[in-house]
């Protein structure tokens, strides 16, 4: 008896990119497109008829369309049966947090080479969390703890590096999401710019982002004394 085909549905805002992901899942005969879209809005549409098994959707839309983290959560919400798996050239540790916790099971680079799509999109399909070898290594998270990553859920501390911050350190990122400067932090602290700029580039290498923008991302999901 023959297995039935997973179903995919792509989510993409480039014409070149969606040609790819199609290409790619055709030569598998286990995987059968029932859907491809450039928006979000014609995505959302096409799910209040039919449904599907996997949706690889892009992090990052169009100007005005919902995307990123506000569209996997809201799907994972009101599609929870449907597994979800984001592609994005930007893969820093910060937005690929965020995205394993609004609800995807995984997280595909398009730095990567499209032959291990497949895999990625029965990877979670099966239920279990896919980010691959080198996004999880950048992630710092082993293998067998990607699951719990994904299932955490929003409202749970996510487990990184902030126990390993200094107390210092962790003043001047409290003060910067207080949306203070450098210089006001200086003021604040007594201490001279130098030493603050040292403290934030250490606390940022060890949360693994790279500037304020990312710092604010992951916020939410920091402990806090």
């Amino acid at each position: 008896m023959a297995i039935p085909a997973l179903t995919v549905m792509l989510l993409d805002d480039h014409p070149v990119v969606l040609d790819g992901f199609k290409t790619q899942l055709h030569a598998a005969r286990d995987i059968q497109i029932v859907g491809t879209f450039m928006t979000s809005r014609a995505l959302l549409a096409a799910l209040r008829n039919r449904t599907c098994d996997v949706l690889l959707i892009d992090y990052s839309l169009g100007e005005h369309d919902l995307d990123g983290v506000n569209l996997v959560r809201y799907l994972s919400v009101r599609y929870n049966e449907i597994k979800i798996l984001v592609a994005s050239a930007h893969h820093d540790p910060a937005t690929m947090m965020l995205v394993m916790r609004a609800g995807a099971r995984g997280f595909f680079s398009k730095r990567q080479n499209l032959v291990e799509l497949p895999h990625a999109i029965r990877t979670v399909a099966s239920g279990q969390a896919y980010l691959g070898a080198q996004l999880a290594e950048q992630l710092s998270v082993p293998p067998f703890m990607l699951g719990e990553v994904a299932a955490s859920g929003t409202g749970h501390e996510l487990k990184t590096d902030y126990d390993n911050l200094s107390p210092r350190e962790r003043e001047v990122l409290r003060c910067c999401l207080d949306g203070l400067t450098l210089t006001q932090i200086t003021e604040k602290f007594s201490r001279s710019i130098k030493t603050i700029s040292a403290q934030k580039r250490a606390a940022y290498r060890k949360l693994g982002i790279q500037n304020d923008y990312q710092l604010f991302k992951i916020a939410p999901f920091l402990k806090q004394e």
